[in-house]
Protein backbone atom coordinates (compact mmCIF):
# COMPACT_ATOMS: atom_id res chain seq x y z
CA UNK A 1 0.00 0.00 0.00
CA UNK A 2 1.35 3.39 -0.13
CA UNK A 3 3.26 5.29 2.19
CA UNK A 4 1.03 8.14 2.65
CA UNK A 5 -1.95 6.60 4.36
CA UNK A 6 -2.65 8.22 8.04
CA UNK A 7 -3.04 6.35 10.65
CA UNK A 8 -6.43 6.57 12.35
CA UNK A 9 -5.51 4.78 16.14
CA UNK A 10 -4.59 5.79 19.08
CA UNK A 11 -1.91 6.96 20.35
CA UNK A 12 -1.36 8.89 17.03
CA UNK A 13 -5.30 10.34 16.38
CA UNK A 14 -7.68 10.38 18.99
CA UNK A 15 -10.86 11.77 17.32
CA UNK A 16 -11.42 9.95 14.50
CA UNK A 17 -14.55 10.94 12.51
CA UNK A 18 -17.06 8.95 10.47
CA UNK A 19 -15.75 11.21 7.77
CA UNK A 20 -11.95 9.94 8.60
CA UNK A 21 -13.11 6.71 8.31
CA UNK A 22 -14.82 6.76 4.47
CA UNK A 23 -11.94 8.56 3.51
CA UNK A 24 -9.51 5.81 4.12
CA UNK A 25 -12.09 3.04 3.24
CA UNK A 26 -12.53 5.07 -0.17
CA UNK A 27 -8.26 5.22 -0.52
CA UNK A 28 -8.03 1.55 -0.20
CA UNK A 29 -10.88 0.65 -2.52
CA UNK A 30 -9.36 3.26 -5.18
CA UNK A 31 -5.98 1.19 -4.45
CA UNK A 32 -7.00 -2.24 -4.40
CA UNK A 33 -9.24 -1.67 -7.31
CA UNK A 34 -6.77 0.13 -9.48
CA UNK A 35 -9.28 3.08 -10.09
CA UNK A 36 -9.87 6.61 -9.13
CA UNK A 37 -13.21 6.65 -10.10
CA UNK A 38 -15.63 3.61 -11.35
CA UNK A 39 -17.25 3.66 -14.50
CA UNK A 40 -20.94 3.75 -14.22
CA UNK A 41 -21.14 0.40 -14.62
CA UNK A 42 -18.98 -0.39 -11.56
CA UNK A 43 -20.16 2.32 -8.99
CA UNK A 44 -22.77 -0.07 -6.67
CA UNK A 45 -19.85 -2.22 -6.84
CA UNK A 46 -17.22 0.21 -5.74
CA UNK A 47 -19.54 2.15 -3.43
CA UNK A 48 -20.46 -1.16 -1.21
CA UNK A 49 -17.07 -2.18 -0.97
CA UNK A 50 -16.05 1.21 0.45
CA UNK A 51 -19.44 1.16 2.56
CA UNK A 52 -18.35 -2.45 3.83
CA UNK A 53 -14.35 -1.58 4.40
CA UNK A 54 -15.42 1.83 6.27
CA UNK A 55 -17.93 -0.58 8.50
CA UNK A 56 -15.18 -3.18 9.31
CA UNK A 57 -12.95 0.29 9.49
CA UNK A 58 -15.21 1.40 12.48
CA UNK A 59 -15.57 -2.65 14.13
CA UNK A 60 -11.65 -2.62 14.38
CA UNK A 61 -11.24 1.23 15.41
CA UNK A 62 -13.86 0.59 18.22
CA UNK A 63 -12.81 -2.89 19.43
CA UNK A 64 -8.99 -2.70 19.24
CA UNK A 65 -6.78 -1.89 22.26
CA UNK A 66 -3.85 -0.15 22.46
CA UNK A 67 -1.29 -1.32 25.21
CA UNK A 68 -1.50 0.22 28.35
CA UNK A 69 -5.23 1.88 27.21
CA UNK A 70 -7.92 0.51 28.37
CA UNK A 71 -10.68 0.47 25.33
CA UNK A 72 -13.17 3.16 25.29
CA UNK A 73 -17.15 3.15 24.82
Amino acid sequence: MCRSIKTLRPPFQDDVTADDVEAAALQYVRKIVGMRSPAAHNREAFDAAVAAVAEASSVLLRDVVVRGQARSG
